[in-house]
């Protein structure tokens, strides 16, 4: 069969009669170094694509959501996190005539720049940068740094601006520039909100009964049933609004459960007992690092001794992380 239109003219032509108006279309790429674009994939799927490939997507399997080192197969990982909030994301593109290329380009790369160990990494890591150097860290910042200077040997992914854009602001104050960026940014919630309650009741940390009656009420009595709830509600308040948004009630009822999740799982008991072992290897590491930098691999040519620990410490996967320090703290005769 003779394809006589190029994959730009078809998508182009596909998009002008599928997509909303407000859809990101495909075309141009706008990157920070100009290539030639893909004959088979637009450059939102180049994108996806490199992602998946990259080392620091491969490492997320070993990463902590919400509890370390669990004893079971069935909890979530930074990496089935990623998964699942990047269906739910898709979904809500499609049914919004958004653009799901861009919308799952995001999905899949927001996390890469996370610490190990969770959220509590993520503090111990901060506190202990800003001690030490006076900088601090932010993960979804260096999910941008991972793309753009870290992934293959420091020279980036070279991923589009849209993509950038929507990695970088998933999380904190600013907005993503795209309503498919801005879908990844309230999804994501919508995802570790329901299957870190999975968790919680896997583990024992919550009991159904524990959970607030009111919010379950009408959200739903399963995770799955809540995230159809959410979803159909972003989806019928965005249609309406021409912006990604959720109605009051579901919302208000959506942040209630976040601060219980907050309250009894994130900053409860069980997280405490972990917390000050995790930051206690976290500060452990940096110090010894900063102290001897020729025991950290080069990373980006020129970066300061601070960033190049920073970098390492945030690439490493929690049984990697747990090994080093080990490695500076343990008798050697006592690891066996």
């Amino acid at each position: 069969m003779q394809v006589t239109a190029t994959l730009e003219d078809r998508v182009r032509a596909w998009e002008a009669e599928f997509l909303s108006d407000s859809a990101t279309p495909s075309y141009p790429a706008r990157r920070g170094a100009e290539e030639a674009d893909s004959p088979l994939r637009t450059p939102f799927q180049r994108d996806r694509d490199r992602i998946v490939h990259s080392k620091a997507f491969r490492r997320l399997k070993h990463k902590t959501q919400v509890f370390i080192a669990p004893e079971g197969d069935h909890y979530r990982t930074r990496l089935t996190h990623t998964l699942e909030a990047c269906g739910i994301a898709r979904t809500v593109a499609r049914a919004l005539r958004l653009n799901e290329d861009l919308t799952e380009a995001i999905g899949l790369g927001h996390d890469l720049g996370h610490p190990p160990f969770g959220h509590s990494g993520e503090e111990a890591l901060d506190l202990a940068l800003r001690k030490r150097c006076g900088t601090g860290f932010r993960h979804n910042v260096h999910s941008l740094r991972v793309v753009d200077a870290l992934e293959r040997d420091g020279r980036g992914l070279n991923l589009t601006e849209q993509v950038r854009d929507g990695i970088l602001n998933h999380t904190g104050s600013d907005r993503p520039a795209t309503l498919e960026g801005r879908i990844v940014k309230l999804v994501d919630r919508v995802a570790y909100i329901n299957h870190d309650i999975d968790d919680a009741l896997r583990a024992g940390i919550l009991r159904p009964e524990d959970l607030p009656a009111d919010e379950i009420e009408l959200l739903g009595p399963t995770g799955s049933a809540r995230i159809d709830t959410l979803v159909r509600d972003i989806v019928g308040r965005s249609a309406a609004a021409g912006e990604i948004e959720q109605s009051e009630e579901v919302g208000g009822a959506m942040r209630r459960l976040r601060e219980f999740m907050f309250d009894r799982v994130y900053l409860g008991e069980a997280a405490r007992r972990e917390q000050q072992r995790v930051h206690g290897a976290i500060r452990g590491l940096v110090d010894r690092y900063l102290e001897h930098p020729e025991e950290v691999p080069e990373g980006e040519p020129g970066a300061s001794d601070c960033q190049r620990v920073a970098d390492y410490v945030a690439g490493m996967t929690d049984r990697y992380c747990i090994a080093r320090f080990a490695e500076l703290t343990v008798p050697e005769e006592s690891r066996f």
